[in-house]
């Protein structure tokens, strides 16, 4: 079974930065294999959303709202994954989960939709104050 854990949400003032950190864990996870990842958010009352993805060959993608300030990246062991948030606004604040696809697929047209991930982490707060 794989195991997904967000880590870093916080309360931050706008115009401010937060690093979130996606540790996976379990059988299907190889630390020498590489795994498309991706971030995704929930604010209340809204559906969750397509944040960033890093896919298994280091393709990355953004959604419009976030892109140029955050940037997703993977650590050195490859299966962990980061989300650096730079210029915070209150309307980035949401519960933002981690995301993993245990099925490699070739095509990037699989790497923004939810419901081609398989694995996913309990969420992390991030509350923006204006």
């Amino acid at each position: 079974q794989v195991h997904l854990v967000e880590s870093g949400g916080a309360l931050v003032q706008a115009g401010g930065s937060l690093r979130l950190s996606c540790a996976a864990s379990g059988r299907t996870f190889s630390t020498y294999t590489s795994y498309t990842m991706g971030w995704f958010r929930q604010a209340p009352g809204k559906e969750r959303e397509f944040v960033a993805t890093i896919s298994w060959s280091g393709t990355t993608d953004y959604a419009d709202s976030v892109k140029g300030r955050f940037t997703i990246s993977r650590g050195n062991a490859k299966n962990t994954v980061y989300l650096q948030m730079n210029s915070l606004k209150p309307e980035d604040a949401a519960v933002y989960y981690c995301a993993a696809q245990t099925v490699r697929y070739y095509s990037s047209s699989y790497y923004r939709p939810q419901e081609s991930y398989d694995c996913w982490g309990q969420g992390t707060q991030v509350t923006v104050s204006s």
